[in-house]
């Protein structure tokens, strides 16, 4: 494990990565970038740093000798909502779709640029903690709050992953508006083509399971055909 000390105004971040030539190589390349960069080769080291340090982001590899990126990445997010990018190998649609689904901000496999991936980091860092000068937005039985990250109905909870909660948080700051497709992927999947939304279209359908009361006549999160979508009150 290394530790480069914190400067007066630079982002942090975590690199979670047990391959050295990775660990290393991103630890200057970061650098040069204006990032201060701790590193932890165990999910052992990355927990004991998140007990002393609160990193502006995390860079998580999956496979880990001591278990798998994915339980901590939960653990991140249900703990902190620190913004996590996993980096792996893993390359299979099932795979990337279980990260989001966990909690994870981004997904970037190996190998990988430099400046790609600096740029999804910085893109992520961009966005702000809250999506709405408000705290909380009610409509219909539904209440989004933006400080707690939660959804409610009738005072209980509704489980969403992170990025359900992102992109229904960026509908209901636009309550009543169309959202186009080409806004929800330049906001929430940085670098998605237009021409493959079926990542967005996944989390809108299990957005709406959640959230409707009849999925299949939703009454809330309705589609404009070839537009985008709207969330009605």
């Amino acid at each position: 494990m290394s530790v480069v000390v914190d400067t007066e105004g630079r982002q942090t971040v975590l690199v979670v990565e047990d391959e050295e030539s990775y660990q290393d190589a991103l630890a200057v390349g970061l650098s040069a970038e204006g990032f201060v960069v701790t590193g932890a080769t165990t999910l052992a080291d990355a927990r004991a740093l998140l007990v002393r340090t609160t990193p502006d982001i995390i860079l998580l590899d999956l496979m880990l000798p001591d278990g798998s990126g994915v339980d901590f990445c939960r653990e991140v997010y249900h703990s902190s909502r620190i913004p996590v990018i996993m980096v792996t190998a893993r390359t299979s649609e099932v795979d990337v779709v279980l990260g989001l689904e966990i909690g994870a901000a981004d997904y970037v496999t190996k190998p990988y640029r430099l400046r790609e991936l600096v740029a999804r980091m910085r893109a992520i860092l961009r966005r702000p903690a809250s999506t709405s000068e408000e705290e909380f937005i009610a409509f219909g039985d539904l209440r989004v709050d933006f400080v707690r990250r939660s959804v409610t109905r009738h005072g209980v909870e509704i489980d969403l992953s992170r990025k359900e909660f992102d992109l229904l948080a960026l509908f209901a700051t636009h309550l009543g508006q169309v959202v186009t497709r080409e806004v929800c992927l330049d906001t929430l999947w940085w670098g998605m083509q237009l021409s493959d939304t079926r990542t967005l279209d996944t989390h809108v359908k299990r957005l709406r399971q959640k959230i409707e009361v009849d999925p299949t006549q939703p009454r809330h999160l309705v589609t404009i055909r070839g537009v985008g979508f709207r969330l009605d009150g």
